[in-house]
């Protein structure tokens, strides 16, 4: 059931809570680095050829929509 009591409402916590684990520092990963550098060029090495197929098949869509526009009007 909804109140109007405002200290149902969300506030800032008055202590901040401290934890036992120690903070995590950033460090380099080569492993995850060359796996990232593969999955790039496998999908460079995919989409290139394929590039001037798409854009065929975009400059087609625009031109079926421009000539819907022209016909419709």
């Amino acid at each position: 059931m909804s109140t109007d009591d405002p200290e149902d409402e969300l506030s800032v916590p008055e202590k901040a809570i401290r934890t036992v684990t120690p903070g995590v520092k950033g460090k380099r990963d080569p492993d995850m680095d060359v796996i990232g550098w593969g999955l790039l060029l496998g999908m460079l090495v995919l989409l290139v050829p394929l590039l001037p197929f798409i854009i065929i098949v975009w400059l087609f869509t625009k031109l079926l929509d421009l000539f819907s526009r022209i016909r419709g009007e």
